[in-house]
């Protein structure tokens, strides 16, 4: 899907005063030249994102959302920060203008970046493309991910960006902190999880650059080749365990049909569609990174839908405050139950093997 085709009226309960914005931005951002148009992109369920267009030129920004928010979520500071940062690396990301923490300008935080020309694949299968530009743009998905992990994070001054050490046990203390606050109804499996995942946690430590939610649907492809030309939604990121990202990524080869958010894999001909087998995927990935093994994988997998219960119990509550950015944000936080059974499922099996 192409982004032009992504977007449409700024939401009700999204709006913001936008003659505000465009005197700020004349009067802040070079070179910017009003009159000012402004429209919403469609997905997202964290920090709604809008398209800005004037007679010169096409520019994103990412603000917070309105109302109550939990916790540390919400982050456009730091997407800013790592985007300006990443600038100076064969990381593809958007060229970033300025941020603005000032909330008395349109009522929250944003950031403005440039429209990137691309396309956004929102379902992973990629339907209208043919084998061979399938696999292209795996492998350019596997690449992109691997030059992220191996940036010198100190040298392109993100040494602070997280803390270097115990990037497991903060995740869990910090997500499981996330549901407590949005817990809407019980969830029993997603108790054992939490607490399988606190008495498993890996004793090899590893720290690189983290982006927290790396999957197609945030990455943009070039709008005519296969390959990434921008990663997006940077707002989880930190310093943290490389591994997290790639189960994050990989999780349609361990995913039943049904859980929302992630395209299952399972009954599907991977081979003939040209999309990498899960084997081939991580042997891509090591042979990048210069790693021969990996055994605290399926942890790392059963940590990651933790997480995305987690995230979609967040989204529950968004949606119940009516401050959700996506339009099917009670849908998605619905499937809260369903991702933390799969990821107690996964932790039974690593524990009976």
């Amino acid at each position: 899907m192409h982004l032009e085709n992504d977007i449409t009226a700024v939401r009700d309960n999204h709006r913001f005063d936008e003659a505000s914005l465009e005197r700020y931005l004349r009067d802040h951002m070079p070179n910017f030249r009003g009159p000012l148009t402004v429209q919403q992109f469609v997905g997202g369920q964290s920090n709604p994102t809008f398209l800005l267009e004037t007679p010169d030129a096409r520019f994103v920004m990412r603000k917070k959302p309105p109302g109550t928010l939990l916790p540390s979520a919400h982050q456009v500071e730091r997407e800013y920060r790592i985007i300006k940062a990443l600038a100076a690396t064969d990381v593809p990301v958007p060229s970033a203008h300025l941020l603005c923490e000032d909330a008395g300008i349109i009522g929250t935080a944003f950031f403005v970046m440039d429209f990137v020309e691309g396309r956004v694949m929102r379902d992973p299968i990629m339907p209208d493309s043919s084998p061979h530009e399938r696999a292209a743009c795996y492998d350019s998905m596997n690449d992109v991910l691997a030059r992220l992990h191996k940036v010198d994070f100190r040298a392109v001054g993100l040494g602070d960006y997280g803390r270097p050490q115990a990037y497991v046990a903060r995740q869990l203390a910090r997500w499981t902190k996330q549901y407590e606050a949005s817990k809407l109804d019980e969830i029993p499996e997603m108790d054992r999880l939490i607490d399988w995942l606190n008495r498993h946690i890996p004793t090899a430590d590893e720290t690189t650059i983290a982006h927290g939610d790396y999957r197609m649907e945030n990455l943009i492809f070039h709008p005519v080749e296969p390959r990434v030309v921008a990663v997006l939604d940077w707002e989880l990121s930190t310093l943290g365990h490389p591994l997290s990202d790639l189960a994050w990524a990989m999780r349609s080869y361990h995913c039943p049909p049904g859980i929302d958010g992630v395209l299952s894999f399972q009954g599907i001909d991977l081979q003939a569609l040209g999309i990498p087998s899960e084997q081939e995927f991580l042997a891509a990935y090591c042979r990048r990174v210069r790693r021969a093994s990996m055994p605290e994988l399926t942890f790392f997998v059963a940590f990651s839908f933790f997480r995305g219960a987690a995230i979609a119990q967040g989204i529950a509550m968004r949606a119940k405050l009516g401050n959700a950015s996506g339009p099917d944000a009670a849908l998605r936080g619905a499937k809260a139950r369903q991702t933390a059974e799969l990821g107690w499922a996964v932790a039974q099996r690593t524990s009976k093997s």
